[in-house]
């Protein structure tokens, strides 16, 4: 059976490197979109519950535009759901990334104008110069230079990346510094150091790292996955991760956190330790 986050299919239409995998009333090739707000919400359903959020500049393939919102399979992450078509515009090449936990648009490069959004990490933008302390984009807004790197730079620490979430409050299907979940966390902080990783705990302790064997020593980085959950470890001793029992993102202690999980959950419900 096929997994519908991972499937360009939704009964009216479906990717044609579908057909004769799944029905469908029309096969598409589909067109090529970019996200040109600061954040979209991934729904399971028009109007329905929140799976993940994309984010500006994210490119996502479009199926089908229909009632005000289009079905989509997002490129980086092949995760499928509807956003809000207002949501979308012209596919047009980025050429930075926002390197840090969060950063502001401006009309005008000036810090003293009030700012038109927030933008989180790995957002995507394009940008037609850079002068002084702002980078300007084609449509004439301004980001703080320091906060961009070009497309194709890449971060060199998963684990650190995922400390500039530290405190972060939780948001179930979260993938911004506004709210994250855990998955959101790790997927953040791999897509910026250049390792692919899905979207939701379960697919990436299918898809990411190598199992690490019972006894062995804890290395910065390491995942640790349960039924419904992950972390990233930061040390030895310690992991981080975003966590309804705290709802924000923190560091706990491992002993801790397999202890406090197991009571909850039961004692099958820790997977394992994986390592990139």
């Amino acid at each position: 059976m096929m997994d519908r986050r991972t499937t360009p299919a939704n009964g009216r239409v479906a990717h044609v490197g579908l057909r004769g995998k799944v029905e469908a009333e029309s096969y598409v090739e589909g067109e090529w979109a970019r996200v040109v707000t600061p954040l979209a919400n991934l729904l399971a359903s028009p109007e329905g519950a929140r799976d993940r959020q994309v984010l500006l500049g994210d490119r996502v393939l479009v199926l089908e535009r229909h009632e005000q919102y289009a079905f989509v399979q997002a490129e980086k992450d092949g995760y499928c759901g509807y956003v809000e078509e207002k949501c979308l515009g012209p596919d047009q090449s980025a050429t930075h990334w926002v390197a840090v936990p969060a950063t502001h648009l401006y009309s005008t490069a000036s810090i003293k104008r009030i700012e038109l959004a927030l933008l989180s990490l790995g957002a995507q933008l394009s940008v037609s110069k850079i002068d002084g302390k702002f980078a300007e984009t084609t449509d004439g807004r301004f980001v703080p230079a320091m906060h961009l790197l070009p497309v194709g730079e890449k971060l060199g620490d998963p684990a650190a990346v995922a400390e500039m979430f530290l405190g972060t409050p939780y948001l179930w299907g979260g993938n911004s510094r506004s709210g994250i979940d855990c998955s959101g966390v790790v997927q953040a902080a791999l897509l910026a150091c250049g390792t692919a990783c899905p979207g939701d705990s379960d697919l990436q302790y299918a898809a990411v790292g190598a199992p690490v064997s019972d006894g062995s020593a804890h290395r910065r980085g390491d995942l640790f996955f349960w039924k419904g959950h992950v972390a990233m470890a930061v040390d030895d001793e310690r992991i981080i991760h975003a966590n309804g029992f705290r709802m924000a993102v923190t560091y706990e202690g491992i002993s801790e956190a397999l202890q406090r999980i197991s009571e909850q959950e039961g004692p099958g419900a820790f997977l394992g330790v994986r390592r990139l």
